[in-house]
C-alpha cells in the first residue's frame, strides 16, 4: 500500500473512535474525597426508646433525633442526616405513632448531620418547621452560613431546602395540643444554636428534659475563635450559652449527638436494673462546664 494511503485509512480509523477526554484533577479528586468520614458510623439504625413519659428517642445510633407525643399531635426534634430520613420514620412507625401527627419540626443546630433529614421529615407530615433566624435562614439555603466556624468544610454537604420556616424568638414556648417546648438560644457551636426544654410525666411522676444543643468549639482549618472576623460575637455568645444552659431546670440532660451526654449507657443501666440512671439534675451544669473548658483548651492552643 502506498505510504499516502495507508496515513489517510490510519486518520480516518482514528476519527471514527469516540475519543476519551480525563476531567480536570480537581473533578477526579471531588468523586473521590469523602467529606464525611463519620456519616456511615452515625447512621447505623437504633431501635427507638422511651427516654421518659411521652418522650421518645427516634434518631440513629450517633445522631438524636426526639419525639414528644400527644393524642393530639407530636413534635420532633432534629433530623439528623438526610439519609436519615427513612430510619427516623420506621422507628416512629415501630413505636405506633404516625408521621402524619407530627405538627411541629424543631431544631437544635443547622447543621447537615442535625437538620439534613428535616426537608424529608416535613414533607412526609406536613409539620410546620419552627427555627431561631439564624436557623431558618440557613434551613432555607439549605447550606451553612459563612459565619459558621465550619462553613468551609460543611460546603461540600449541603441540605435539601425548607423553603417554609416559622422564626422562633428566644424564650418562646411552642405548643401542639398539650405539648409545650421553650426555645433557649445558645449559640456558639453555630450563631443559630437552640436548646429546648419540656416537661414529660409518667402517672405522677414528672422531669424536666433539657435537649441542650452542641457547644463545642470545632471549625474548619486554621479558623481562630480568638480572633474571628466572620463571627466577631463568637466568644461572647459561647459564654451567653454556657450560662443560659448551666442554669437550665434539667433532670434529664439529651444532647444532639448522643455519647454527648452518654444517653445509651444510661440507658443500658436502667435496663439492668437502675430505674434513675437517666435522672441527674446535675447534667446540665456539667455539660456546660465540660463545654467552658474545651473552650478554654482551644484558645489557648491558638495563642
Amino acid at each position: 500500500m502506498k505510504p499516502l494511503l495507508t496515513l489517510l485509512l490510519l486518520l480516518v480509523s482514528c476519527a471514527s473512535v469516540p475519543r476519551f477526554k480525563a476531567p480536570p484533577t480537581a473533578v477526579l479528586a471531588d468523586t473521590t474525597r469523602t467529606p464525611c468520614s463519620s456519616c456511615a458510623e452515625w447512621n447505623v439504625p437504633h431501635a427507638p426508646v422511651r427516654i421518659f413519659g411521652n418522650t421518645y428517642y427516634v434518631g440513629t445510633n450517633g445522631l438524636s433525633a426526639i419525639l414528644v407525643t400527644s393524642p393530639e399531635g407530636h413534635m420532633l426534634i432534629d433530623g439528623a442526616l438526610k439519609e436519615s430520613a427513612p430510619l427516623i420514620r420506621s422507628n416512629i412507625e415501630a413505636l405506633g405513632f404516625r408521621v402524619a401527627d407530627i405538627k411541629l419540626i424543631l431544631n437544635s443546630h443547622a447543621h447537615f448531620d442535625h437538620a439534613g433529614g428535616i426537608a424529608a421529615l416535613q414533607h412526609a407530615s406536613g409539620a410546620t418547621v419552627a427555627a431561631s433566624p439564624a436557623s431558618a435562614a440557613v434551613l432555607r439555603a439549605g447550606r451553612p452560613g459563612t459565619d459558621d466556624p465550619q462553613y468551609a468544610e460543611l460546603i461540600p454537604l449541603p441540605m435539601r431546602p425548607v423553603p417554609t420556616v416559622r422564626e422562633i424568638a428566644d424564650g418562646e414556648t411552642l405548643r401542639a395540643g398539650p405539648l409545650s417546648l421553650t426555645a433557649h438560644f445558645t449559640p456558639g457551636h453555630t450563631a443559630g444554636g437552640t436548646t429546648w426544654t419540656w416537661t414529660s410525666c409518667e402517672g405522677d411522676s414528672c422531669r424536666r428534659i433539657g435537649y441542650a444543643d452542641s457547644l463545642t468549639p470545632v471549625s474548619e482549618a486554621g479558623y481562630r475563635f480568638s480572633q474571628s472576623d466572620r463571627y466577631p460575637s463568637i466568644l461572647d455568645d459561647f459564654a451567653h450559652s454556657y450560662a443560659v444552659i448551666e442554669s437550665l431546670p434539667c433532670d434529664i440532660l439529651l444532647t444532639p449527638h448522643p455519647g454527648a451526654s452518654r444517653l445509651f449507657e444510661r440507658l443500658t443501666a436502667r435496663a439492668q436494673g437502675d430505674p434513675n440512671a437517666l435522672i441527674d439534675p446535675s447534667a446540665c451544669a456539667r455539660y456546660a462546664v465540660e463545654a467552658r473548658q474545651k473552650l478554654a483548651q482551644r484558645l489557648a492552643s491558638e495563642k
